[in-house]
């Protein structure tokens, strides 16, 4: 009887010590799901700017008033008919 008691602690033991320390112990899986949320949130931000892109491009494909805007603005473009008006700041000198 005694003999039982004791194999029965022994593997009690040994079954927590996995638990607490051995592979795919707790801890491992708390940082697993450490891990899974983090990558999670990195989804989301990743598919909100999808979705800014998709939208992106549906404009440049659908609408002319977007191609228009961005020929204007990233590439300086202008129509027939108008005239380019460039503002320079005057720099002021720091010697007044």
């Amino acid at each position: 009887m005694r003999l039982l008691k004791v194999l029965f602690i022994v593997a009690l033991v040994a079954l927590q010590y996995r638990l607490w320390f051995g592979k795919n112990s707790l801890p491992d899986y708390w940082a697993l799901q450490s891990d899974v949320q983090r990558q999670a949130e990195t989804n989301q931000r990743l598919e909100q700017r999808n979705q800014v892109l998709k939208a992106d491009i549906t404009d440049l494909r659908d609408g002319q008033v977007a191609l228009e805007e961005r020929a204007r603005n990233e590439l300086g473009l202008i129509k027939e008919h108008e005239t380019f008006f460039r503002l320079v700041p005057i720099k002021q000198s720091t010697n007044e």
